[in-house]
């Protein structure tokens, strides 16, 4: 999930609020070019090459969204999946929770994404990396696919883009792995990842805190069982429909949310 998406999840629309548009310029003509402190940008640097060298990914993921009711109380709704990556064009997303049962499919020439709860798909025709469909679905759908960004070849500038400072907190441990702790300042998103130490720089936990809202809900997302090494089957990235499964537009992706419909996010600040 990007930052950008998280934002869009959690909170009003910027670009429709003139006040907040005003104050967003005023806070960006004081703010400082983003910073980070040297062992930050070594590690983040280390994550990024090896990650993005990696031909082959496979690995699992929990995650989980908070929002926030009109009653200031926090509600989470948590999902599990999985992905497979066969660099330079392939990829495949599996995400279920309490309320979607989702898989996203890229062949390189088209993209799919199943609804199978629904019993609904829909695909179209796209040529290009991995990257490009990631930047494709965030800039196009807003799609909100826990952490890919950070499985693209240049996830250090991702991470580093509206973030004002980015500091290494020190040593964590996560899910029984030593990991290094980075944090970010951003204007309107913080961010923390948790990098496992030494010669795998993957990342294992990475949270996202909006600071727009009242309670400033999160988004955690935990990467369990990488692997470099798996043997990919030839059909592994052939898109399969359920059986009588309907096909839709794209512009239904957002019935694929982690958050059910009707629930009502929060206040801003």
């Amino acid at each position: 999930m990007s930052r950008q998406s998280f934002a869009k999840s959690t909170i009003i629309d910027f670009a429709r609020k003139p006040r907040a548009i005003a104050l967003m310029v005023g806070l960006l003509a004081i703010v400082p070019s983003a910073r980070a402190d040297e062992s930050a940008s070594k590690i983040l640097k280390a994550m990024s090459d090896y990650v993005g060298s990696q031909k082959i990914i496979s690995a699992a993921f929990d995650s989980d969204i908070e929002v926030l009711t009109p009653e200031l109380q926090k509600i989470q709704f948590d999902s599990s999946g999985r992905f497979l990556l066969n660099r330079p064009d392939k990829m495949i997303v599996s995400r279920t929770g309490g309320y979607t049962d989702v898989e996203l499919v890229f062949d390189g020439k088209q993209l799919s994404l199943a609804g199978k709860n629904a019993n609904v798909f829909m695909q179209t025709d796209f040529s290009g990396t991995i990257d490009q469909v990631v930047d494709h679905l965030y800039n196009k759908f807003d799609a909100m696919l826990p952490g890919m960004d950070l499985l693209t070849t240049n996830s250090d500038k991702e991470l580093m883009t509206d973030m004002v400072d980015v500091r290494h907190i020190g040593r964590g441990v996560v899910d029984g792995v030593e990991c290094e702790h980075l944090a970010a300042r951003g204007i309107d998103t913080d961010w923390q990842i948790w990098i496992e130490a030494g010669a795998q720089p993957v990342p294992r936990k990475y949270v996202l805190t909006s600071k727009t809202m009242v309670g400033a809900p999160q988004y955690t997302l935990r990467i369990r069982d990488w692997k470099t090494d798996v043997k990919v089957a030839d059909d592994a990235f052939t898109f399969k429909p359920q059986k009588d499964a309907s096909k839709v537009g794209f512009e239904s992706m957002s019935d694929f949310d982690e958050v059910p419909h009707g629930t009502t996010v929060g206040v801003k600040k």
